[in-house]
């Protein structure tokens, strides 16, 4: 079968390092934390008080107040980065057939805020049901791909991915394969989170999952360093326009980079844990490269995973060397998550564009907050540990694994 190209056309950013891709982008290659106390609440009382926070973000800058008040905080992020990611695409609705043009979009938990704020009101009152008549649709997960469908009037494939942290990843995939199989001409993919509230935080802390790094939180998420203890939890949104090569030649677009494979995986071991071989990572990212029709040494950078987690670290480290051999030693890998905290269902979309623009500019944002080396992890390896370094980077492949063991990856190439 003769699979059409798929391009990247427009990207969109709400991020804890900045309210949009230019400042989401400087904040990573300055190697910038986006970690701090809560403000959301008050986290004295749990065992992590800090987290990766969207800041100075106002959702009716961007949404009229009635609007706003229809969706959870999710679906508001998601809308956001769609809507500069539409912008920047230079899309024209007027000039598009909007039954070709669709949206998939991902989120692990979406409306747990909506959810978290219903429940505890009901539970104070006299137990009179009196629920808000938008709770429904603000906490279930597809909404936000229908609102922003609805929002451009885009008719053709719609709907939300839930693999857990590997959504918005699996969200691209499936936009990638609408595209190539000739059933859309543009989609609007990504993925967006909004979990920094108590039942966040408390369920993660009660599964011991997240750092408790209270007393320095700027550098509480350090992937692949040995005094690792855990990710920190972070929220936002990424966006990015993917669209069939001639339609986008036509009408003269800009194009970041080409969207050539994507793999899909399971680990069938545990509902938290990674396998400690790394074989449903090792897996995923080899039908990655199958897909893409490309070799290990084809690739230039990967954007790991990389939580910042003791056993994760070391399996997706296992997993990289097992894929690429001795040109493992030839690449640049980082975890961005250093910087931007854990997006859980979003994490695949940012890290997609910091892929996508390693790509554009030339450079690898770093791993930053390492302090000390893991024995477990092999030391030879070119983590960017720090600081940016500048490098051809030609092809990029981008890791997300999920709770339940879903695994999904993605490869970016230079288009050309």
């Amino acid at each position: 079968m003769n699979l059409k190209r798929v391009v990247v056309t427009g990207l969109g950013a709400l991020t804890p390092l900045g309210n949009n891709v230019k400042d989401t982008w400087q904040g990573m290659v300055d190697g910038v934390s986006g970690a701090a106390p809560i403000t959301r609440f008050d986290a004295s009382k749990f065992k992590t008080q800090f987290a990766c926070e969207v800041k100075n973000f106002n959702p009716t800058d961007f949404l009229d107040r009635k609007e706003a008040r229809k969706l959870d905080l999710f679906s508001i992020f998601a809308v956001v980065s769609a809507q500069e990611a539409f912008e920047n695409s230079g899309l024209d609705v007027s000039k598009i057939n909007l039954d070709r043009a669709g949206v998939i979009w991902g989120s692990g938990i979406g409306g747990i805020n909506s959810f978290q704020d219903e429940v505890t009101n009901f539970n104070k009152g006299d137990g009179t049901p009196r629920f808000n008549p938008f709770f429904i649709p603000k906490m279930i997960i597809d909404i936000s791909s229908g609102f922003i469908s609805i929002k451009y009037g885009f008719r053709g494939p719609n709907f939300a991915t839930v693999s857990a942290c590997a959504s918005a990843t699996n969200a691209l995939v499936e936009s990638f394969n609408y595209i190539r199989l000739g059933k859309a001409d543009v989609m609007i993919s990504g993925g967006s989170e909004a979990s920094v509230v108590e039942a966040g935080i408390g369920g993660f802390n009660a599964m011991r999952a997240l750092s408790e790094r209270n007393d320095d939180p700027t550098t509480a998420s350090r992937p692949f360093d040995k005094d690792r203890d855990g990710f920190v939890l972070g929220e936002g949104s990424a966006a990015l326009i993917l669209e069939e090569l001639e339609h986008a030649q036509n009408r003269g677009a800009h194009i970041y980079a080409e969207l050539v494979g994507g793999g899909l995986s399971a680990d069938a071991y545990h509902i938290t844990a990674p396998h400690p071989d790394g074989h449903g990572a090792t897996m995923v990212m080899k039908n990655a490269l199958e897909d893409a029709n490309m070799q290990p040494e084809d690739i230039d950078y990967i954007n790991v995973h990389g939580t910042s987690t003791p056993l994760g670290d070391i399996s997706e480290t296992r997993a990289v060397k097992s894929v690429f051999g001795e040109h493992a030693y030839n690449l640049n890998i980082s975890s961005t998550k250093s910087m931007t905290g854990h997006l859980l269902g979003a994490a695949g979309a940012v890290e997609s564009l910091a892929a996508i623009l390693a790509i554009e500019n030339q450079i690898v944002p770093p791993t930053i907050n390492h302090f000390t080396d893991d024995d477990e992890i092999d030391g030879k390896l070119n983590f960017t540990f720090n600081k940016a370094q500048k490098r051809t980077v030609n092809a990029a492949l981008s890791n997300t694994f999920g709770f339940g063991g879903h695994n999904f990856s993605v490869i970016f190439k230079k288009f050309n």
